[in-house]
């Protein structure tokens, strides 16, 4: 077997025995009990429960954003868990992208300068950085609002940027918290036919937490978390 074809055959995501517990007065939370899952490259997940079933704490492990109590998560076959701190910055900043329902946009900052805060963490080349600008700005339909800053953007036009933003560096891995909470009906079923667009077009995988029946059937697969605990693994009912 080639080292492509053997790296092409490890799943992009897998976490096995992934539990995360946190202090809670003279108590402890266990926001996630035992989770096993896998996820291929090229994958579109929901992630679906209801408020405090574990979504957001699943997320944030999967994307090195915090470190589990016990078990395991590896991207692409590398022990997270294991990384320190500065390898999982450079993780963050190379692999993974993050989108959250409140945007997270630098409001003194056009659309433009913001998709290219990632590239510039990472001292990429400026005509690169230009270039891969406006490719993903078009990407989003947003090429002609490129200076336009946050508060002359509506709340699905910022999505779109911060969507934008979080592909700039080309990572194997979107993470998406609610990206759509903040939008109505209409506004987030775009934003999540534009994600399953972006997965197709650049080639990443999606984890996405979301609590709306109805855009669940955009994913690939849905993962029902109640209690901390994988209670479902389907692909959606069309």
């Amino acid at each position: 077997m080639t080292a492509l074809r053997a790296t092409a055959s490890v799943p992009l995501v897998e976490a096995v025995g992934l539990s995360r517990d946190f202090p809670m007065g003279n108590g402890v939370v266990h926001a996630l009990r035992g989770i096993d899952l896998v996820v291929p490259r090229g994958q579109l997940v929901a992630v679906v429960g209801r408020s405090g079933s574990g979504k957001t704490t699943l997320l944030n492990l999967v994307g090195g954003l915090d470190r589990p109590t016990a078990g395991s998560v590896r991207l692409d076959g590398e022990e997270l868990a294991h990384l320190p701190e500065s390898a999982l910055v450079q993780l963050r900043r190379r692999r993974v992208g993050f989108v959250f329902q409140a945007f997270g946009l630098l409001p003194i900052l056009s659309a433009a300068e913001n998709v290219e805060v990632p590239m510039r963490l990472l001292r990429t080349d400026p005509v690169e950085r230009s270039e891969r600008v406006r490719q993903l700005l078009d990407l989003v339909g947003l090429g002609e609002r490129m200076g336009h800053r946050p508060h002359e953007l509506s709340g699905g036009e910022q999505q779109r940027v911060a969507l934008a933003r979080a592909l700039a560096n080309r990572p194997e891995l979107l993470v998406a918290d609610e990206p759509t909470g903040h939008l109505d009906s209409q506004t987030g079923r775009t934003i999540m036919r534009l994600i399953q667009s972006l997965v197709r077009h650049e080639g990443v995988t999606a984890i996405v937490a979301t609590h709306d029946p109805v855009l669940m059937d955009l994913a690939d697969r849905i993962v029902e978390l109640s209690d901390g605990q994988v209670m479902g693994d389907h692909a959606p009912s069309h």
